[in-house]
């Protein structure tokens, strides 16, 4: 049995490789362990954001009407269709077509020669029958003397009583034969029946008329003052019946077909008695002065009736507003203050405010609660904001536009152009 000796001082082949083997392992985890700690001392910083470009607004406090607006027409206070009351020839038309007249104006004269005539003849026949009525009055006291002396007998006075009542009741006839033909007289003289505007001539001199027509010979429309006729829904009238109720005397405006210019100011005159079932509304009637004639008869125009004016409200654009399944909110302006080092930093971000939206007028909305006067909000570039998000507030080229409401009587809100505001 041969046992191979291993000289002195030379490590067995197996031992070798395994010290190789735990060195290559120990490197390793060194190499691990100082990578590990050289990452985790400096972290990676995630890269900045710039700002997002805002155009923002002050919050205003002023005065909102809460109104409502429908589609109303323009009627004349009064309209008379003028048509001849007697036959006759026209001879004179006084008037030009679309002329202003005032009340009891000569329009036209039919000729009054006939009329005259029989005016003539009525009083002829009456001061004949006034003459047999004296003389029968005459011989009834004559038989009266008489039949006191008993010369004649009572029937001859009875009957000479009866002529005299008769003779009367001529005469009372008489003189309503003249009166009308005084009346036929003043019908051939055609006159307005109040001030307003004439329309076009529809008879021309020279025709012959007819009483029992109905073709008019012109038509006269009041326009001074006029009148506005609209609906407004069933729903607001416990409102307006407070207001009535209360003698506040409620405004209407009467604005063009696009809502654009507005053509007068007037007041509401009544409302009708029922509401049309139909429809849910009923019907108000205001009146306008039309000193300018902006209003015209027949003519289409939107009426807003202001119910009331809420003083003192906190108003926004319209279109600052946003909506949630929490329901509606505003992106508020806030600054944030950051120090570093000593050295102090200001920045700007958007929070999300809920807020309790009141009633609209036109472009500008009144926030009851939610928002105090002169806060900033955001006014475009929603799709790019939310919670913190930094902003670079700026504002609009008008601010008097992109304010947040009207005080007073001021413009209202206009939402700036979107395209201009990319950061």
């Amino acid at each position: 049995m041969n046992n191979q000796q291993t000289a002195p001082g030379v490590a067995p082949a197996g031992t070798k490789h395994h010290w190789g083997t735990w060195i290559f392992v120990l490197v390793v985890i060194v190499l691990g362990a100082g990578a590990f700690f050289l990452l985790s001392g400096k972290k990676p910083k995630p890269p900045t954001l710039p700002p997002v470009s805002i155009t923002v607004t002050n919050v205003q406090q002023g005065d909102i009407n809460v109104a409502v607006s429908s589609l109303g027409s323009v009627q004349p206070v009064y309209t008379a269709t003028i048509s001849p009351r007697v036959d006759g020839q026209v001879i004179a038309v006084n008037f030009t077509e679309g002329q202003m007249v005032a009340s009891n104006d000569l329009l036209a004269v039919i000729d009054p020669g006939p009329y005259q005539a029989s005016l003539a003849q009525a009083t002829g026949q009456l001061e004949r029958d006034k003459a047999l009525l004296e003389g029968a009055k005459i011989d009834l006291e004559r038989y009266q003397a008489a039949y006191v002396k008993k010369a004649i007998p009572k029937q001859q006075v009875d009957d000479e009583l009866a002529l005299v009542h008769q003779d009367e009741g001529t005469v009372k006839f008489d003189e309503g034969q003249i009166d009308n033909a005084r009346v036929q007289l003043a019908y051939c003289y055609i006159r307005a029946p109040f001030a307003g505007r004439v329309g076009l001539r529809l008879v021309d001199p020279g025709n012959v008329v007819h009483a029992a027509n109905t073709n008019a010979m012109v038509v006269v429309a009041q326009v001074q003052p006029i009148t506005v006729v609209f609906s407004v829904a069933e729903d607001y009238l416990p409102q307006i019946q407070r207001q009535m109720q209360a003698g506040h005397e409620m405004t209407v405006e009467a604005w063009d077909r696009d809502i654009k210019n507005k053509l007068a100011t007037g007041k509401v005159l009544a409302l009708d008695n029922m509401i049309n079932t139909s429809t849910g509304t009923v019907k108000f009637k205001a009146v306008f002065d039309n000193n300018d004639f902006s209003l015209f008869p027949n003519q289409f125009v939107n009426a807003n009736l202001i119910i009331q004016t809420l003083h003192g409200v906190s108003l926004i654009p319209t279109f600052a507003i946003q909506h949630n399944p929490q329901g509606e909110f505003v992106y508020v302006v806030t600054t944030n203050t950051v120090t570093t080092n000593g050295a102090v930093t200001h920045y700007q971000t958007v929070t999300m405010r809920n807020i309790t939206v009141g009633t609209a007028d036109e472009n500008v909305t009144a926030v009851p609660q939610g928002l105090a006067p002169g806060e900033v909000i955001a006014l475009n570039n929603f799709n790019k904001l939310g919670e913190g998000v930094k902003v670079a507030p700026r504002q609009p080229a008008d601010d008097t536009k992109g304010g947040g409401g009207k005080q007073k009587g001021g413009s209202h809100g206009k939402k700036p152009d979107d395209s201009k505001d990319s950061p």
